[in-house]
């Protein structure tokens, strides 16, 4: 970090402090007197959201820079699915849980050989397959990144994701341009409405070129040919048939790691 003392002015920190020191008046109480940038009510206004959606894109970015991490892989699932242990109503899902943690940790093995800078596991932070992503790299004792979102239920950061790693949102959009801005390859097991968003608006993105192909691997061909009639879409002439080479189906982490290593490079 550079030297504030480099800097002709004063350090908004020192000011920020300084801001608290003053006597207690009417004046230094009123909401006008306090310093913008400490001033949580005036953020939030309606005016404001654009300064917060720049803050919410500009802070995991930092963090993952001075970290030095290059690039992700990212593994996106349903937050219902238990461990193989586990019972309710997507018990039978169980069987991906071990999958994801199997493949995570293969990756994070394989991050390690760059220092953990590359290949980083990245879920989205919380409960179900996102816990299986996280965990299967701790099995590797490597790091994994998780980009948790307030929502009324289901989402706390699991207790696998790397602390210093561990990032909360307000915003969906900022969020899924982190889950895209590093990743090298998509892993996408079965999952309810938040993967099929997060499923579709990856492969629009690449469908139309405003994201470079990369490696797009769905888990479960019996789930996914059962919830989405991909066929039908190219036969209605919605989509390209080529659209169908966007991705792939893998059953095993072995398969996907396979995949991964094979996929064609960028243009062919």
């Amino acid at each position: 970090m550079e030297d504030s003392r480099s800097h002709p002015f004063r350090d908004s920190v020192q000011d920020a402090a300084a801001a608290c020191q003053v006597p207690d008046t009417p004046q230094t109480r009123a909401p006008a007197y306090r310093l913008a940038f400490t001033d949580t009510d005036f953020l939030m206004r309606d005016e404001l959201r654009a300064v917060r959606l720049q803050l919410e894109l500009l802070k995991p970015q930092m963090v993952l820079d001075e970290r030095g991490v290059r690039s992700t892989i990212v593994l996106m699932g349903s937050a219902r699915v238990p461990d193989e242990e586990g019972t309710g109503s997507a018990a039978p899902l169980a069987e991906w849980y071990g999958v994801a943690r199997d493949l995570a940790r293969r990756i994070t093995e394989r991050s390690l050989e760059s220092y953990g800078r590359d290949w980083v596991v990245c879920t989205g932070g919380g409960p179900g397959i996102m816990e299986a992503g996280n965990r299967g790299a701790d099995d590797a004792g490597g790091q994994s990144i998780g980009l948790n979102i307030v929502l009324p239920h289901e989402q706390a950061p699991n207790r696998y994701v790397t602390p210093d790693l561990c990032f909360n949102f307000h915003y969906f959009a900022i969020r899924k341009m982190h889950f895209l801005m590093r990743a090298q390859a998509i892993c996408v097991f079965p999952g309810g409405f938040g993967t099929l968003d997060e499923m579709f608006e990856s492969l629009t993105l690449i469908q139309t070129g405003r994201m470079r192909r990369i490696p797009f691997l769905l888990f479960g061909r019996k789930f996914w040919e059962s919830v989405v009639n991909w066929q039908a879409l190219a036969e209605a002439g919605t989509i390209s048939p080529a659209d169908l080479e966007l991705f792939r189906f893998v059953e095993t982490a072995e398969e996907a790691m396979a995949a991964i290593d094979g996929w064609p490079p960028a243009g062919c």
